[in-house]
């Protein structure tokens, strides 16, 4: 599979066949990934390969309730855990009234289950000091994420991605011994795919791109 072929149909698989993923292949999996551009290459991730099914299903069962706090804004028309606007929403009730997941409640017979983590030591935030969240923290390892899930699709696996998991992190950082000063990033599920997706609905180029400032012209071929 060549590379654009790869981007083109990495989109989010939650629906994988009972066929394993072996360990060489998972280990491959890594071995690409780890290529990933991180800030000063200061590489701050760490993945924990989550095989033991009791510790599978306690990730499931503590994802959940950001899964009903999220399910309960997209009834509201909201934009879950949004940034600039405030919920209108009681999450406490819908944390504690998470409708179903199959990803998360099958958590301990799925595939492969990792969880990335990040050293926050060796981030530069260079937006730390403004008026709102920081996005650039991120860049140093989500990189390593996209990495992580295209080298998986060149194996003709398929995944999903989800930050659910950062909303438990005093819960989850104790039972997986997450280090000092680090932060949980993502909860990566992988398998083969029951239906191998071949293609994504993305907005085009000239919807996102404009020419020398976000309102001048659109950049068109």
């Amino acid at each position: 599979m060549d590379l654009s072929e790869a981007m083109r149909t990495t989109g989010a698989t939650r629906n994988f066949t009972e066929e394993p993923v072996s360990d060489e292949v998972l280990h491959s999996i890594l071995d690409d990934a780890r290529f990933a551009p991180s800030g000063g290459n200061r590489q701050g991730w760490r993945v924990a390969v989550i095989q033991d099914p009791n510790l599978r299903t306690q990730l499931g069962e503590l994802c959940s309730p950001a899964w009903g706090e999220y399910m309960a804004q997209v009834a509201a028309g909201e934009i879950p855990f949004s940034m600039v606007h405030p919920t209108q929403v009681d999450l406490k009730s819908a944390a504690e009234n998470p409708p179903n997941n199959p990803l998360l409640d099958d958590l301990a017979t799925a595939p492969v289950v990792l969880v990335v983590a990040v050293d926050l030591e060796v981030l530069a935030v260079t937006d730390r000091d403004l008026d709102r969240p920081s996005v650039v923290a991120g860049g140093s390892v989500y990189p390593f994420c996209q990495n992580l899930m295209l080298a998986a699709r060149a194996h003709g696996l398929g995944g999903v991605m989800t930050t659910f998991l950062a909303r438990a992190e005093t819960q989850i950082g104790p039972l997986l011994k997450l280090p000092t000063n680090h932060a949980l990033a993502a909860l990566i599920v992988l398998g083969v795919p029951q239906h191998q997706v071949t293609r994504l609905k993305r907005n085009p180029v000239e919807q996102f791109s404009s020419i020398d400032r976000f309102d001048g012209e659109e950049f068109v071929l």
